[in-house]
Parts: structure tokens; sequence; C-alpha cells
């Protein structure tokens, strides 16, 4: 070890890193994440095997909800993201990241949409004739 490589010999006790950071999660939090995704997991399986639900739309609308939940139990127990950590810039840029997104996709349909009505508006007309 150099005399510039202080980082292993000077940490402090408590698990926190030297910029005050949260230490990494206990084995009780991975278990709790752990448990969480198996039953996020089993239940879409579940009421698609028994149709439980009785439409398939109501289905995959429950299973997109449980989806989702399932991706802020990972986000949470296992990346460990929260707005405490990094005085809350890692959930920032996250948020940013989905309004992005959320822009992209709605403004991408919106393009299409109109694409497809405004293109060749006769085409609906020549096919009647066929």
């Amino acid at each position: 070890m150099s005399a510039h490589d202080t980082s292993a010999a000077h940490a402090p006790a408590d698990g926190h890193d030297a910029h005050g950071a949260e230490p990494h999660g206990s084995l009780r939090g991975y278990m709790i994440g752990f448990v969480l995704s198996v039953i996020l997991t089993a239940i879409p399986f579940w009421l698609v095997m028994t149709g439980a639900l009785g439409s398939a739309t109501a289905t995959a609308f429950a299973i997109m909800g449980l989806a989702v939940v399932q991706i802020v139990v990972h986000m949470v127990y296992f990346l460990h993201m929260n707005f405490r950590t990094e005085g809350g810039w890692s959930m920032l840029a996250l948020v940013f990241t989905l309004i992005l997104v959320v822009i992209m996709l709605a403004g991408s349909m919106w393009v299409m949409y109109h694409l497809n009505t405004n293109m060749m508006p006769g085409a609906h007309d020549m096919r009647q004739m066929l």
C-alpha cells in the first residue's frame, strides 16, 4: 500500500465511507427485498394461470402495476436509492430520466398517430375500389 492510498486505512468503524454516504444494505434488507420480489413475481403468475380477474385487459393492467411496484422494490432494497443518499441527486437523476422517457414515448406516439392519419389520405378510398 502506497503513502497516497489511505482509503482502506482510514475507513470509519461505523460503516459509512469518508464522504458520509449510507452503508450498503444488511442481510435483513436484502432478504426483505428478495421475499417481496418473489411475491411480486408469483402474484402475476397466479393471475395468468388461474384467470382470477376474468379479463385479459384487467390481468394485463394488474401485471403492469405489479411490475412498477417490483421496480420500486428493486431500486430501494437492491440499488439503495432514496432521497438521503448522495444528497438526493441519484433520485433526482432518476426522476429526470423518467420525465424524458415519458416525453419521448408520448411524442413518438403522437407523431406516429398523425403520420398514420395524414399520410396518403386517398389510400382508404383506393382499398375500397380493389
